[in-house]
């Protein structure tokens, strides 16, 4: 492909700002009438943030209705049911989807949003990649509303909804270019209430989503130029958001990061890191943000002899390295800061420490084969990819 020959996929409006939260409802008045909610937080429902979010609604001639709350990664059965209570109460024209919470909600809304419309399934697993019937997404799904509570998956600007299970045990996407949502809406300041784990957990899967997705085998030149800025503002600013929660330039320049990592995976796809990190999810129950942190500078390592050139780019971008500094010594500078930052903000730095038992290896490294490990630079065979993990217990 030129480096020229692109297609862009983004939100078709975007809203962010501080205290911005207040302004959903307006927002929301070209999507429908009655907003169905996902929300990611019990605490979350009893906040007055969640209640400014409501009179907003409300205020703007919209119904709010709760659907789901949801604390977790999101499961076949999840998304299944909240379908079904969904079509009980007879959709009208003007429903449209709201998800408000980390990349969990998120994710549920956009497949309840998709499935609500797709109707020739039992289950949303006959649409979900490599397990189901191959069925693919051809109506436009309910239109949709992401407001994202936390500094991570970037779900909010991509164009899949992850869904799990555990028996039989599977972590695959539901995906189509339909699925962005329609309208996002980032306030940083409801990412102020995240505790300090979920913070650095959801901060470094945003660092891994800019770095994997630019020295990705499908990286393409606008979702590079969002990369570059999101390693720029997130790299600096993690530890100050994990440190100082109430921090508005930290908490904002994550938001700002985490978007910028979204639009980047969602069009230039994503690597080894995160191909891992949904097996660690399904087989281990790892957290995602958890798993893609300790995989990240691995698979940078892994990936140097292939990707080093791009690795130079973000490493320079970030401040590395002068004229007389090799590409390689920037390199290792670079990677060298990320282990740092893991370090900084208590990431483990083997698979042990996550509960990885060394019999489990085999079927992390088959559960790995998905579409974030097809956009690694660097091919990995089974065998490669069993030693690699092996090493890190």
């Amino acid at each position: 492909m030129s480096p020229l020959d692109y297609s862009l996929l983004s939100p078709s409006k975007i809203r962010f700002g501080w205290g911005t939260r207040q302004e959903c409802g307006e927002l929301s008045k070209s999507l429908g009438r009655r907003a169905r909610i996902v929300l990611g937080s019990r605490t979350l429902s009893k906040s007055p943030e969640y209640n400014e979010i409501l009179d907003s609604f409300r205020d703007a001639g919209i119904e709010p209705h709760h659907l789901i709350t949801i604390s977790r990664e999101p499961e076949v059965a999840d998304v299944d049911s909240s379908v079904k209570a969904l079509l009980e109460h007879v959709p009208l024209e003007g429903d449209f989807l709201v998800g408000i919470g980390g990349g969990a909600a998120l994710d549920l809304a956009k497949a309840v949003a998709a499935m609500a419309t797709n109707r020739e399934g039992n289950s949303v697993k006959d649409f979900l990649e490599g397990v189901g019937r191959g069925l693919k997404i051809t109506q436009p799904p309910l239109p949709m509303l992401a407001i994202p509570t936390t500094a991570g998956t970037g779900s909010e600007a991509t164009k899949n909804a992850v869904i799990s299970s555990y028996e039989p045990k599977f972590k695959k996407s539901l995906r189509s270019d339909l699925m962005v949502p329609d309208v996002v809406l980032i306030d940083p300041e409801l990412s102020v209430s995240v505790p300090p784990e979920t913070t650095a957990y959801s901060g470094m899967d945003a660092i891994t989503q800019c770095l994997e997705s630019y020295i990705s085998s499908r990286s393409q030149p606008i979702p590079r130029a969002f990369a570059l800025q999101g390693a720029r503002y997130a790299i600096p600013s993690i530890v100050e958001a994990v440190n100082d929660p109430y921090s508005r330039s930290a908490r904002e320049r994550m938001a700002h990061a985490a978007l910028l990592s979204g639009m980047a995976l969602a069009n230039s796809g994503l690597g080894m890191a995160h191909g891992v990190a949904a097996a660690l999810g399904v087989h281990c129950k790892v957290p995602h943000g958890l798993a893609c942190a300790v995989m990240l500078p691995v698979a940078l390592r892994v990936n140097q002899s292939v990707a080093q050139r791009r690795l130079v780019e973000l490493a320079r971008e970030c401040g590395h390295g002068d004229e007389e500094t090799s590409d390689a010594q920037v390199a290792d500078e670079f990677i060298a800061r990320i282990e740092r930052l893991c370090r900084a903000v208590k990431i483990p730095e083997t698979l042990s420490a996550l509960g990885v038992q060394r019999g489990q290896i085999p079927e992390i490294v088959a559960s790995s084969r998905g579409n974030s490990m097809s956009g690694n630079p660097r091919e990995l065979s089974d065998e490669e990819l069993q030693e690699i993990l092996e090493g890190m217990l």
